[in-house]
C-alpha cells in the first residue's frame, strides 16, 4: 500500500538529509520508512516527525522503497511533502 502511495506521490524527497531538511521546514505530511534500514540513521528524523505530529508508515524493504521512488538504489526513508 505505502509503496503505491510513494510511487504516485508527485512531491516527495528521498533520503535522510533531504527528509530532515523538509521536516525542519515543516513541509512533510507523512514519512515512509523501510524497516530493514539502520535505526541509527533514521532516529533523528523519526524523533522530529513524532514531535511535529507527522505520521510514519513502515514498509518492509529499502530495495522496494527505492524502486517505488524510481531510483536504482535502496531508500531508507521517503518524505511525502504537503
Amino acid at each position: 500500500m505505502s509503496y503505491d502511495k510513494v510511487a504516485q506521490a508527485v512531491n516527495k524527497v528521498v533520503g535522510t538529509k533531504q527528509t530532515l531538511k523538509a521536516l525542519e521546514n515543516e513541509q512533510v505530511k507523512e514519512l515512509v520508512v523501510a524497516e530493514d534500514a539502520d535505526r541509527k540513521v533514521l532516529e533523528k528524523a523519526l524523533v522530529i516527525a513524532q514531535g511535529k505530529g507527522v505520521s510514519v508508515h513502515p514498509v518492509d524493504s529499502m530495495k522496494k522503497l527505492g524502486k517505488a521512488c524510481g531510483i536504482d538504489v535502496n531508500a531508507a526513508i521517503v518524505a511525502i511533502k504537503k
